[in-house]
């Protein structure tokens, strides 16, 4: 399901400032490789939020090879510095993740494992500003009961595929991914410690404010 028109994405993507080539170069690989990422428009709102928030801690649970992790680590690094966890299972995406950091000049910001995001963030001693979820859909809802207590008051819970490609609309759709992102969403707009708005950025962008 086309969620926006071509026109629209163009035009987002255009008010973009002009990436680092390595940052282009990631997401090349992505449009060939059919590897999901947020891309630029969501990438430039993540660092624009972590600027905003003056983010120094960060825990992405779900990295992929870097490109998030990328965005928020610039912004952590003009706040002052600080550390950004990039959490994968897969070991070629942390090592790639790594080598594009590195040549980001980003590496000695970031922290790795590979690791299940959920199991890593509770073990993680410390509360976060930011905590980016874009782990399994279905394991969405249960992740909560480990974010919240890992979130400091005033910081931000970020979850991305608010949206789920449209499939959240289909009433017939009652899929575990599916429902696990309906579900999020009900809890996170209900839950009275939280300020919630989800943005119609690329498939959507779920912010949650810890009160």
């Amino acid at each position: 399901m086309e969620l926006y028109s071509a026109q629209l994405v163009s035009y987002l993507e255009s008010l973009v400032p002009e990436r680092h080539p390595v940052l282009q170069e990631m997401e090349q690989r992505a449009a060939e490789t059919r590897f999901p990422i947020v891309g630029p428009v969501v990438g430039q709102f993540l660092y624009l939020l972590t600027r905003l928030t003056g983010a120094r801690r960060v825990f992405e649970m779900g990295s992929g090879f870097g490109y998030s992790t990328a965005w928020f680590a610039m912004g952590v690094r003009e706040n002052g510095g600080g550390e950004v966890y990039h959490v994968v299972w897969d070991e070629s995406l942390s090592r790639d993740a790594q080598v594009y950091l590195s040549r980001l000049g980003l590496k000695e910001l970031v922290r790795f494992h590979v690791s299940e995001a959920v199991a890593q963030l509770q073990q993680t001693e410390g509360l976060f500003d930011i905590i980016f979820n874009d782990i399994n859909k279905e394991q969405y809802p249960d992740s909560l009961a480990v974010i919240k207590p890992k979130l400091r008051r005033g910081g931000l819970l970020v979850v991305d595929n608010a949206l789920w490609h449209g499939a959240i609309f289909d009433e017939s759709d009652d899929s575990p991914a599916t429902e696990g992102v309906r579900q999020l969403t009900r809890i996170l707009t209900h839950d009275p410690d939280f300020i919630c708005s989800l943005i119609p950025l690329r498939d959507g962008v779920l912010i949650a404010q810890r009160r």
